[in-house]
């Protein structure tokens, strides 16, 4: 049987994704899917992500990890920029600390592509930690932060409820 280059690249990518993302949950004791679900705007796929926890259940004041997986190129400023939207969008005020927030992140989000994995490990209390891939890209050591970006996705004030049930394993 014949394979496509194009569908051999696919294939690879997401071996090397999984792989990648397996390297970055070695820090979570036990880490299993929470969830996982899809974000579409319209017509399109921009990215399917993936909640971990320690067996499989989000525990306040346990690390967990978020990995997404990027099905359109956005650059990494784009990146920093919705989120700052998306803390805005929780009732989060403080501006001078979401430009403190903004600058950091623009520092750290690369540009992604097709098949582009950017996770983050959130250490409640404590500090984010992400990672392109497998390699660690960047820290913000500040708890509030860590706090406002997973609400984006998980947090009761999410703009996606429907992309929050599915992470979280909820009907």
């Amino acid at each position: 049987m014949r394979y496509s280059t194009a569908f051999l690249a696919a294939l690879l990518s997401w071996a090397g994704s999984a792989a990648a993302v397996e390297s970055v949950l070695k820090q979570i004791p036990d880490a299993k899917v929470v969830g996982e679900g899809k974000l579409s705007l319209v017509f399109w796929d921009i990215y399917d992500a993936t909640l971990y926890a320690p067996n499989g259940k989000l525990t306040p004041n346990k690390s967990f990890a978020l990995s997404i997986r990027y099905k359109q190129e956005i650059d990494g400023r784009d990146i920093a920029d919705r989120s700052v939207q998306e803390i805005r969008k929780q009732g989060y005020t403080d501006e001078i600390r979401l430009a403190a927030w903004n600058s950091q992140m623009k520092l750290i989000f690369p540009n992604v592509k097709e098949g582009s994995v950017l996770s983050a490990l959130f250490f409640p209390g404590d500090k984010t930690v992400f990672y392109a891939g497998d390699k660690q890209i960047g820290v913000i050591a500040d708890a509030e932060f860590g706090r406002l970006f997973s609400d984006i996705w998980i947090g009761p004030q999410t703009s996606e409820p429907q992309l929050r049930r599915k992470l979280l394993g909820l009907p």
